[in-house]
């Protein structure tokens, strides 16, 4: 009544709740920064353990890049019947341009091929000795990209169907065999993800309880005077979500100094072998998720270990 006399109006509920969810998240900022040590070290510890799966994670994109410029070098070969001309070829690696599924073509005729071969096996004296060219003519097909495994291994067979192929050798053992082991790697980056994720909520919990101890009698008073569990539980849980976004940010920078230290001696590994690949470090949207997982892994630790020493803490 006083207030209305006054001309002042009682916020609403809504208002009033924001009010409190600022003022605890403030509070809680406050009193990590007046013990920073404890604060440094459990999030250094939190920032380690989401670190080592996000390093993983980081790799297996790394490793994924490599495999997807090395499939760019794919390409199925299709060996021309010895009745094929040297004209009929070149036209039909022309035409095989506007197929659909094709990035280019390069056409390599009998007498090239021999020449290339002689060059590369070293034997060309006891080729010399020959009659005829036993090597076919070859038209090198580079599928698109964009085709995938199965579209690219469609494209191989409607290809050796046409009447001047022989046979289409598509080799791609190697590359299938290199995403079974990505598939393996990100399978093993989420088991370890889950584990360490777990790990955090523990370290948090027990950051929480020991919080909880420590303010037991305040806890005890408040219970006392009818504060509702809600109202009690609101400090913790803010305190676990700082720790946890300490953490995740700390992890966001362990990897970024890790791939920083790495990315030179990648550089001259992928130079010796001819390649222009450079380590990519965590995207900001990945970074951003990191702390979104860092702050749910805090709230949800800190919200399990609140509910459950609050069950066991009774006025006397």
């Amino acid at each position: 009544m006083a207030l209305v006399e006054a001309g002042l109006e009682r916020p609403g509920w809504l208002a009033r709740l924001a009010q409190e969810h600022a003022r605890v998240f403030f509070f809680s900022l406050g009193k990590l920064a007046r013990a920073p040590l404890a604060a440094a070290l459990t999030a250094l510890v939190i920032g380690i353990a989401l670190a080592l799966p996000a390093g993983l994670y980081v790799l297996t994109r790394n490793l994924a890049s490599v495999g997807y410029s090395w499939q760019e070098s794919l390409q199925i070969s299709l060996f021309l019947k010895d009745s094929v001309t040297e004209e009929r070829g070149a036209a039909l690696a022309r035409e095989l341009r506007a197929e659909i599924g094709v990035s280019k073509t390069n056409y390599i005729s009998r007498a090239q091929s021999l020449a290339d071969f002689k060059a590369q096996s070293g034997f060309g004296d006891a080729l010399a000795i020959l009659q005829d060219n036993p090597l076919p003519a070859v038209i090198a097909v580079t599928p698109n990209r964009k085709l995938g495994k199965a579209g690219v291994e469609e494209l191989a067979a409607r290809l050796g169907r046409l009447p001047e192929v022989d046979l289409a050798k598509l080799d791609q053992k190697w590359l299938e065999r290199l995403y079974a082991l990505l598939d393996i790697a990100q399978r093993s980056v989420g088991i370890v993800a889950i584990l360490l994720g777990v790990a955090v909520m523990v370290i948090i919990g027990n950051t929480i309880r020991l919080d909880i101890e420590a303010r037991r009698e305040e806890v005890e008073v408040m219970k006392l005077i009818g504060a509702p569990d809600s109202f009690i539980r609101r400090p913790f849980l803010y305190a676990g979500f700082w720790h946890g976004l300490l953490g995740g940010l700390l992890a966001w920078i362990l990897v970024a100094a890790g791939v920083q230290a790495l990315g030179a001696p990648a550089e001259q590994l992928a130079q010796a072998y001819g390649s222009q690949f450079q380590l990519a470090g965590l995207p900001w949207t990945d970074g951003l998720a990191l702390l979104a997982a860092g702050v749910v892994l805090g709230w949800a630790g800190a919200y399990v270990t609140v509910g459950r020493r609050l069950a066991l803490i009774e006025p006397r």
